[in-house]
């Protein structure tokens, strides 16, 4: 089980670094809204969304594939809703992270009298876009209208106010002060585009959660070293997962910042995990405000 994990990690890691040095990043894809709007990937059997690692895969897939959807489905799962996958397709592995104690480990936890230690572990599975399958219920492939921007606006908007951030407007610069909890950002008619304004509120947002009295993620490091490089790679890729989920293309933020990414990735095989995990912990924070449940 470890080679089969660490190749995951390393496999992956890989993909985004090759990504990185080609001058793409893997959260802002070149959506074509026409083909397919700009969404969060959802399990079309269970209505779940993906999360973390796994948003990024199916992204790219979507990307690579041609797909006009965001939606899908394992083989079973295709099987099982009367349908199946066409003959030749290729899935995309996407994978599975959860921990198991060892029978050993709980044995000598129970001698020792402490807590067992845990393992954590990935399995890989492969699931198939609704386009590679056949024969499924037309509930599986709904028709997506993309929304133009002046629909989209509106509901960042609300979700900016509901979260009951100090958001201050002025000055030249975006950013979030952590030690007295405030997010700055300059005036709206600054921004060539409106929804720009508001892409650049959500990325400080996505720093806004991780205060000691959110989600507590470390917030110390100083510009230009790794733990800083890390927070910014969350608040990144935290955004992006939030844009999408308001059908808002995501955009680049700091693309001045991937050398030192590319530093953080080289270094450690789990970053893009951890940090993709974090940005989907502090989206789906931000978007709880949006149905109340924050």
């Amino acid at each position: 089980m470890s080679n089969v994990r660490q190749s995951l990690y390393a496999e992956v890691t890989n993909r985004i670094i090759a990504e990185l040095e080609e001058g793409r990043l893997p959260w802002v894809q070149p959506w074509d809204a026409a083909a397919c709007p700009c969404t969060m990937p959802v399990n079309a059997a269970t209505g779940r969304r993906y999360s973390g690692i796994n948003i990024l895969m199916l992204w790219a897939a979507v990307i690579e594939g041609g797909y006009t959807s965001q939606r899908w489905l394992t083989f079973a799962q295709a099987n099982g809703a009367g349908g199946h996958v066409r003959k030749g397709e290729r899935g995309t592995i996407i994978c599975y992270a959860d921990r198991f104690t060892p029978r050993h480990e709980e044995e000598r936890a129970r001698d020792e009298d402490r807590e067992a230690r845990q393992v954590a572990f990935l399995k890989r599975f492969t699931v198939f876009n609704v386009d590679q399958c056949e024969g499924l219920p037309e509930r599986f492939t709904p028709i997506v209208v993309p929304m133009v921007e002046q629909e989209l606006i509106p509901a960042a908007h609300d979700l900016i106010r509901a979260t009951g951030a100090d958001v201050r407007i002025g000055g030249g610069e975006a950013y979030y002060a952590p030690g007295a909890d405030f997010v700055c950002v300059p005036p709206q008619q600054a921004f060539h585009e409106p929804i720009n304004w508001y892409r650049t509120v959500l990325h400080e947002l996505g720093h806004w959660t991780g205060h000691g009295t959110r989600l507590d993620r470390d917030q110390t490091g100083t510009f230009g070293s790794p733990a800083y490089a890390r927070e910014e790679l969350v608040a990144e890729m935290a955004s992006a997962f939030t844009c999408a989920s308001l059908s808002i293309k995501p955009s680049v933020r700091h693309a001045d910042y991937v050398g030192s990414w590319l530093s953080v990735l080289r270094e450690d095989e789990k970053a893009i995990f951890r940090a993709a995990s974090a940005a989907s912990k502090a989206a789906d924070y931000l978007l709880a405000f949006q149905s109340g449940q924050a």
